[in-house]
């Protein structure tokens, strides 16, 4: 593995943005969740109450996973069960980026052409995924007993979430072999992700039934080992023995593929196309939905299952809310005043908007995936314009949004009541403008710096923090003012007003048209 080291601090650096940012932003979030819980339940018999009903509510446990204590350390633990899912995502992604996509746009033979071992680049990707993952789990260890709790539980919190990142990683060194294409690998990652969550669900909420015949599910997931693990309850080492295990055999199948295939092929065959173009795809933005619908179909579908979710868990977080001071003050925070449903659903609302902005933002991203792989060149030697080419892509950060968006304020509302549907419909819109502000943000580093595009996904990352813990740590206003979803009315139960509507759209629009600018006066590809 000659120039591993080398290839690490290439890594890093390419990385120096992006990865700090996730890394320590997962590690914090569950600092801010002590804080909540002390906040929401001041005294012991409040938490005692709502960790009994919270550990026998479905919805919850599907969420979140198991419950079995009811003390601080356990509910911010169980509270960050989703936590592991989301890391998984960005370990995966970590290291197909510096594997697969580096292979697809050519970077990968330009490499080997060096003193370089042919297991460097994929060793490379693994240890510096694997390196972010401790210092993950680092970070939350040292908040946690920055928090006061114990140090046992908060070794084995972290050490859920660094088994999560190993996991993922590995699995991703797998797919990145397995197929010619980075979007393939990404897409059998994230199936990865999704079967392995849905087992976890089955699992857990079979536990809490009579039977439990299914249980044995969760025990089929990755997720599940990692939840299991009840930190600051039974530490159970052994499901991270286990994921440390599964992880170094996914590294020893990933490097025996990895020497069985051809530089550029994966080991999956490719499924050719057809020999020559259908009629329809004659113009730039046919192409461009040819080259977005299974991004939007998938999102959508996405949207419209979480939507089901928020919906059915709806009732049984008002049913405790009502019960509950604390939390009824934090729900009522969160949205207007008119009832806890709406304050709810305008909670919520928010939190599905910032996810609406990765969809936006991946949309926007692809103008620079496009141009990367020689594709925006071929295309802009006909007579399709910078400007025609980049807006049938922007059409979908545009449109797209609002689709996802549509899906899920009806999943919602049909799922939680009917009657309700119209105004939860709304919070869900009224998003919207929040969420093209972000998008317009990747449109100008994309048309002025695009070598910087990356970082397009700083912004979704700063306003998720500010999401989470921003009311909790109760940071002044001003910080909380640079996320533009603290600025959307918060309905239902408040009042849309069209002020922070139209501003919100006319920043977007300004940022939109500046990146658009650059793009037309630089070189492509730059």
């Amino acid at each position: 593995m000659t120039g591993t080291g080398k290839l690490i601090r290439l890594i890093l650096r390419r990385d120096r943005f992006i990865m700090p940012l996730w890394v320590l932003v997962l590690g914090i979030v569950p600092a801010g969740y002590v804080s909540a819980f002390e906040g929401l339940f001041p005294t012991d018999q409040e938490r005692i109450a709502y960790a009994q009903t919270s550990a026998t509510n479905a919805g919850f446990v599907s969420l979140y996973g198991q419950l079995h204590g009811d003390s601080l350390g356990e509910l911010v633990a169980w509270r960050s069960g989703f936590l592991p899912v989301i890391i998984g995502l960005f370990a995966a992604l970590t290291v197909i980026r510096h594997t697969r996509t580096d292979e697809e746009l050519g970077r990968t033979e330009l490499i080997g052409a060096a003193a370089v071992g042919r297991q460097a680049q994929l060793a490379a990707a693994l240890i510096t995924t694997a390196a972010a993952g401790v210092v993950l789990g680092l970070v939350l260890f040292l908040g946690m007993i920055g928090s006061g709790l114990p140090a046992a539980g908060a070794l084995a919190f972290g050490a859920e979430f660094t088994a999560s990142a190993w996991i993922f990683a590995a699995l991703a060194g797998i797919a990145a072999q397995l197929t010619s294409g980075a979007r393939s690998a990404r897409t059998l990652v994230v199936l990865a992700i999704g079967v392995s969550y849905v087992l976890r669900i089955v699992g857990d909420t079979s536990a809490i039934g009579d039977n439990g015949s299914l249980s044995f599910a969760a025990w089929l997931s990755p997720l599940g080992w990692v939840t299991h693990v009840f930190a600051f309850q039974a530490n159970a080492w052994w499901p991270l023995a286990l994921s440390a295990l599964f992880s170094v055999v996914a590294v020893i199948v990933a490097v025996v593929l990895l020497g069985h295939r051809d530089l550029g092929s994966g080991m999956l065959p490719s499924r050719l196309g057809r020999p020559a173009a259908a009629a329809w795809l004659r113009t730039a933005p046919a192409l461009a939905w040819r080259l977005h619908r299974g991004l939007l179909i998938g999102w959508t579908l996405g949207f419209a299952l979480l939507g089901i979710v928020f919906g059915g868990v709806g009732s049984s977080v008002l049913a405790i809310a009502e019960d509950n001071k604390g939390l009824s003050d934090i729900l009522g925070d969160l949205g207007g005043a008119s009832s806890l449903a709406d304050n709810y659903f305008a909670g919520t609302a928010g939190l599905v908007g910032l996810i609406a902005s990765c969809y936006a933002v991946q949309a926007t991203l692809r103008l620079r995936d496009e141009e990367q792989k020689g594709h925006a060149e071929a295309v802009l030697t006909t007579s399709v314009s910078r400007w025609t080419w980049a807006a049938s892509h922007l059409l979908f950060s545009l449109i797209g949004p609002a689709v996802v968006l549509l899906a899920e304020g009806v999943a919602a509302g049909l799922t939680y009541d009917r009657a309700r549907l119209g105004d939860i419909l709304t919070g869900t819109m009224v998003q919207l403008p929040a969420v093209w502000v972000l998008a317009a943000i990747a449109v100008l580093l994309f048309g002025v710096v695009p070598r910087l595009s990356l970082v397009a996904w700083a912004p979704p990352a700063i306003c998720l923090l500010v999401l989470l813990v921003g009311g909790t740590l109760r940071l002044d206003q001003w910080v909380l003012d640079i996320s533009p979803f603290t600025h959307v009315p918060h309905v239902p139960g408040g009042s849309v007003t069209a002020l922070p509507l139209v501003t919100l759209t006319a920043v977007a629009l300004v940022l939109t048209f500046t990146g658009l600018g650059g793009l037309r006066r630089r070189n492509i590809p730059d």
